[in-house]
């Protein structure tokens, strides 16, 4: 899958946390610019595209900072990641990582990181008293190595104002996520604690984020190609033959 302006791409997921083992799947996340001439058809460009090996999702500029604002704990990796997991950085990439900061906002990532966490538990709750197949408990372990994981970089976030990508300690998330396999039950303990400690931890994230920054960023990327587009059109009308 080829996607033009690519601005920003990097490997996110277990590789990127440190949690990766032999015969893992390599996750990619990017975002892309449509060409600004397109977002004024009848129809609007396609705004995410995804594909299976290779594991790649890229959403369209605006999108991303849409799931960005609402606090989308996947999409927010990809300004955070160590240096060394960024494949593609544009100029306007790094921009958008320059003014990360302006996607946060206190509530916004509370209620994600807890909500991407508890929909982990749910699905934990729903494997029954840990009777399954081997492969049903493996993927009981990374459902809980998840939730673990949202918990800690959510309340991280929350009073630092920074996402850190890479865990601490790998092998206490994999231990984690062993005794969770066995007993479904046993991550409801680590959940609520972090619920409660979301109520009882200040936040150093503002109110809301500061769309004004991101619409700011928005509008460069679409004079950007907008410029583009029209300077290779204007140079195709005067080498073309006339008729």
């Amino acid at each position: 899958m080829t996607v033009p302006n690519l601005l920003l791409s990097g490997i996110v997921g277990s590789t990127a946390y440190g949690l990766a083992h032999v015969g893992s799947d390599v996750d990619r996340l990017g975002l892309f610019a449509a060409p600004t001439t397109e977002l004024h058809g009848l129809r609007g460009p396609k705004e995410s595209h995804v594909t299976t090996a290779p594991d790649r999702t890229l959403h369209e500029a605006a999108k991303w900072c849409r799931l960005a604002l609402g606090g989308n704990p996947t999409a927010m990796e990809l300004v955070w990641l160590p240096a060394d997991l960024y494949e593609v950085r544009t100029p306007l990439g790094e921009e958008l990582i320059g003014i990360r900061s302006s996607f946060l906002s206190a509530q916004r990532v509370r209620d994600a990181y807890l909500g991407y966490a508890t929909q982990q538990f749910r699905r934990l709750e729903g494997r029954g008293d840990g009777s399954f197949s081997a492969d049903t408990r493996k993927r009981t372990a990374k459902h809980a190595r998840h939730l673990k994981r949202l918990c800690r970089q959510g309340l991280g976030l929350y009073t630092t104002g920074r996402l850190e990508i890479r865990v601490e300690d790998p092998e206490e998330y994999h231990a984690f996520g062993e005794r969770v396999a066995a007993d479904p039950s046993a991550a409801l303990p680590l959940l609520r604690h972090y619920e409660a400690a979301f109520d009882e931890t200040p936040a150093v994230l503002p109110r809301e984020p500061d769309e004004a920054a991101v619409q700011a960023w928005l509008l460069r990327v679409r004079r950007h190609f907008y410029t583009a587009e029209t300077a290779t059109s204007c140079s195709s009308s005067r080498t073309s033959p006339r008729p």
